[in-house]
């Protein structure tokens, strides 16, 4: 989701000029005792933050071991030019793991392109940490740094979502105190690298950025040879799981794989270091949202028959693929069979934190509410989380469609035919293909992640095709939706349609499910619990609570339709307000909710359930064009009734609209003036079951059947963004006549910027039970 693109150039061009200086101070003076900042807002958790208890979790909970020291906490920090050496006096200090511009930092303080963040802090070594080699890890830092130990440079890091280990045994020195410092390059939106939307200049649907150290500092005692990472696949269908377990290669060398139920050991194997290792799981309990079952893994690394490495993982046996569902129609299926994923677009952002939760708690708050709405499905949005988030999908049953963060520049996506792909530099192209690399890496053992998006709306996409099948090759155990929205290839295993106020679909393929990536963005302002005071950002406002639930709840209802034109998930925006965004279901803060959750519960839950039968008594011209009776000079008479003789009414196909707003109309030219249309249709005998109009017109419009006015809702009467449905009354319905034709007449009045009109009529039989 990013609009609009021109504003936000002109706002980058202001950023290179206006951010070259030193940081910009946004709170009170640093030499002051560390308290979070004065920030534009704060959530329920901000309270309880202290320097002793920032993020005290085990952070890698997919690999664990018994012994690590968690380094964060106050550190010191100054703010230079980029090209300066190591200042000797720091500035102040700041809360890690907090982005230096978030109010939990304590700094609140803008970091330019032009500048570099540093780091210090001392810490002491155990004793017992002596006994082989140390890592220092960091989960991440946004976007490159490079750090010292001892005064001793032990290495450099480029990206911003990926964790990363140095081996700092060799730098360490005798005595207990260590110093560690850290310096931080982020070029935010003036770079080519992957950001999501961080940018120096807020505006819109693009976010404060979040520099420097954001996830948890730790260090780690591990033996001479240690297990560096595992790479873990179910398999359903042949009922076992393997895994492989990397180390250095020292043979002789031996890696046992156990997997634990309740503590009771269910299967056991062995092989060599980075060899699949195959487990058989007779009658595995698989992993759902309903039932998300996990099994616990251990590891033993053996040399000469000694073990001297253990860690601990788990995994879920899960199956995610495409298949078939009862009419024929390709879908996602999750354990071979169809399960329709209705999630929320998450940004992942926090008014206080930024990229950065408050704490775990409050990371797992969302995920739950994100379930008590009734939704099963989050859409994590051009951001990576912390190893944590993931770890509770998995563990609370909460479906994941994974965002490559976007980065570089945008194809022009508003054309009536999008860009070519772009043609990035050497250094673009391998900067975003590496921390796509380590992104998978990095997640592929989560099992509730089912899908890979590489690119969204366009933004930074390259290469599709190849991008494509190099995840496919390298993750064969996922789908991947190639681009997010408006810039389809005809690649990957997903056809991924972004409509925020309508109900296209697109056509089912052999080969590709249909999912609405991105639909909705109903906005409403909740004072109190804004970012600012002014702005406020969405993609159509509703002020008032009960009418919003209501304008939501239609909008699932329409979800109908589209399942019963193959649609396979579907995607709102979004979870929260961000920033001046308002089209979140909570407040920023998470302190309200906007819309009315027993009704959003229920109508998602209803939306989630049986696929209804959909007949279509006359199609729209989406896809071909449908002949229609019109005139573009006022009727006399009856002329909506079913028996008016429009014979002298000329014939043409659908849509109809003007060329300059619609270039690529496959229909009739209508420049300007009113139009009346007629067109009939066959109500089927057995009316059980409800018929519903699809219709998307720009100017206002009046709709009849069989010579009687239709009362629609009042969000269809004036311009529509996209087709809408409009559901009849049962009194209306009853009088249309089974087994024979029924008269669809309407006129439509020009648009004030632009002309368009289409319909056509469904029929919806309830789901066999």
């Amino acid at each position: 989701m990013y609009r609009p693109l021109l504003i936000h150039v002109l706002y980058s061009v202001v950023v290179m000029v206006g951010l070259s200086g030193h940081g910009v101070p946004l709170s009170a003076e640093e030499t002051s005792p560390w308290k979070v900042a004065d920030g534009p807002l704060l959530t329920r958790w901000s309270g309880g933050i202290t320097p002793d208890n920032a993020w005290p979790e085990y952070p890698r909970p997919q690999l664990t071991r018994d012994r690590w020291q968690n380094l964060n906490g106050l550190w010191e920090y100054a703010i230079t030019k980029k090209e300066a050496p190591q200042p000797q006096t720091m500035e102040g200090e700041i809360l890690v793991p907090y982005p230096v511009e978030s109010a939990l930092s304590g700094v609140m303080r803008r970091l330019g392109y032009t500048q570099r963040l540093w780091y210090r802090r001392n810490f002491e070594v155990p004793n017992d940490f002596r006994d082989g080699r140390l890592l220092l890890h960091f989960g991440a830092v946004d976007w490159e740094a490079t750090v010292w130990v001892n005064g001793r440079k032990v290495g450099v890091h480029r990206g911003g979502y990926d964790p990363f280990s140095l081996d700092i045994t060799d730098f360490l020195v005798p005595e207990s105190r260590q110093e560690i410092v850290v310096s931080v390059w982020d070029p935010t939106d003036t770079g080519y690298q992957p950001r999501g939307k961080q940018v120096l200049r807020t505006e819109g649907v693009w976010y404060t950025a979040s520099s420097g150290i954001w996830q948890t500092v730790w260090l780690e005692p591990v033996p001479e040879r240690y297990i560096e990472r595992l790479k873990i696949v179910p398999d359903v269908d042949g009922g076992q799981v393997t895994v492989a377990a990397f180390a250095e290669d020292a043979p002789p060398s031996e890696i046992t794989v156990r997997v634990v139920e309740n503590g009771r050991v269910l299967s056991e194997s062995s092989g060599s270091p980075g060899e699949p290792i195959a487990l058989p799981i007779q009658n595995a309990t698989l992993w759902s949202p309903e039932n998300p079952k996990l099994y616990d893994l251990k590891i033993l690394l053996s040399e000469g028959g000694t073990v001297v490495d253990e860690v601990g993982s788990y995994f879920g046996m899960r199956k995610i693929s495409l298949g078939k569902d009862a009419a024929g129609r390709t879908r996602i299926l999750l354990n071979n069979r169809p399960v329709f994923q209705l999630g929320l677009l998450d940004q992942g952002f926090w008014p206080d934190g930024l990229y950065t939760a408050p704490s775990d708690e409050a990371l797992r708050y969302d995920i739950e509410v994100t379930m008590d709405l009734g939704f099963n499905l989050i859409r994590k949005h051009v951001k990576v989380e912390p190893a944590r988030w993931y770890t509770w999908c998995d563990r609370l049953g909460m479906l994941v469609w994974q965002d490559m963060p976007n980065g570089d520049r945008f194809l022009n996506v508003f054309k009536p035919v999008p860009d070519p792909d772009l043609i990035r530099s050497r250094g673009s192209a391998e900067q975003y293909q590496r921390e796509l690399s380590r992104m998978i890496t990095n997640l592929e053992n989560h099992p509730s992640i089912l899908i890979w998006i590489p690119f969204n709306e366009g933004w930074g996409q390259f290469d599709t095709a190849r991008i494509t099948e190099w995840i496919k090759r390298r993750d064969p155990s996922r789908l991947v939706d190639s681009a997010s929205g408006l810039v389809d290839r005809g690649t990957g295993d997903v056809n991924d349609l972004h409509n925020y106020l309508g109900l296209s679909v697109p056509a089912p393929e052999a080969d590709r499910a249909v999912v609405l990536g991105e639909f909705g963005g109903l906005g409403r302002r909740v004072d109190g619990h804004m970012w600012q005071n002014q702005g406020d950002w969405d993609y159509r406002k509703i002020n008032d609570r009960d009418r919003l639930t209501d304008a939501y709840c239609e909008l699932m209802k329409n979800l109908e339709v589209m399942q019963g034109r193959g649609l396979s998930g579907a995607v709102y925006t979004q979870t929260t307000d961000v920033e001046i965004e308002v089209n979140g279901h909570l407040t920023y803060d998470r302190e309200q909710f906007k819309l009315v959750p027993s009704r959003v519960r229920e109508a998602n839950l209803k939306a989630r359930g049986p696929v209804p039968e959909l007949t279509i008594l006359q199609p729209t011209s989406e896809r071909d064009g449908q002949r229609w009776r019109l005139t573009d000079t006022a009727p006399t008479g009856d002329w909506m009734a079913r028996d008016y003789d429009d014979s002298k009414w000329r014939q043409a196909p659908g849509a109809f609209g003007d060329k300059k707003n619609h270039p690529l109309l496959v229909g009739t030219e209508w420049e300007q003036g009113p139009r009346w249309f007629r067109r009939p249709f066959i109500v089927p005998q057995d009316k059980a079951g409800e018929i519903c109009l699809l219709i998307h017109h720009a100017g206002e419009a009046e709709i009849f059947i069989d010579g009687e006015r239709a009362p629609t809702p009042q969000q269809t009467r004036g311009p529509m963004a996209g087709y809408r449905l409009v559901r009849f009354t049962e009194a209306q319905q009853a009088k249309m006549t089974p087994g024979s034709w029924n008269q669809l007449a309407v006129v439509v009045q020009p648009g004030e910027e632009e002309n368009f009109f289409d319909a056509g009529v469904v029929f919806l039989r309830p789901p066999a039970q």
